[in-house]
């Protein structure tokens, strides 16, 4: 376990936020953590780090896993100038993350809160949530409640969207 996981630990235990962790493989794709995700609680997320194509702005867009994503749409309903993924730089930059780990709890690492999140408001009524605790390597199973504590915790940007 790095400290990059470790801290995602820390920061739901100061917060006093139960959560259940399961390890497996790495995985990188939706496809592949179906695979892993069958025996795992909870209402799995998939997790979209986006840049707006006219401004220097960066999006966490939080999804349920079986969806799939109108970015034209998204950028539509928060006022961007359209999306497109953003480069692997600015997710290590940002969030701390590679390729295949975006998760919420990299906002952690978004110490000047420069990440919009964006939450499909279809997860509001999911009682759990499982995101990746900052690696790829394990699910972390909270409540939709503590997800909302969490993302109040961070301070970052937070609109709910329909995706």
């Amino acid at each position: 376990m790095d400290d990059n996981e470790r801290q995602v630990y820390a920061v739901l235990d100061e917060l006093a936020i139960p959560y259940i962790r399961y390890g497996h493989v790495a995985v990188f794709t939706v496809a592949e953590a179906a695979k892993v995700d069958r025996e795992i609680a909870g209402k799995h997320c998939k997790n979209l780090f986006l840049k707006d194509k006219k401004r220097e702005e960066y999006y966490l867009v939080v999804m349920a896993s079986e969806k799939r994503a109108d970015l034209r749409s998204l950028a539509r309903q928060v006022g961007a100038g359209g999306f497109k993924f953003a480069p692997e730089e600015a997710l290590r930059h940002y969030l701390n993350l590679g390729r295949g780990s975006v998760t919420p709890f990299g906002l952690i690492n978004d110490r000047e809160k420069q990440v919009r999140v964006l939450v499909d408001g279809d997860l509001v009524g999911a009682a759990e949530v499982g995101f990746h605790p900052n690696t790829n390597t394990a699910t972390v199973i909270i409540s939709f409640g503590d997800f909302v504590r969490f993302l109040t915790w961070c301070g970052n940007r937070v609109e709910y969207v329909s995706v």
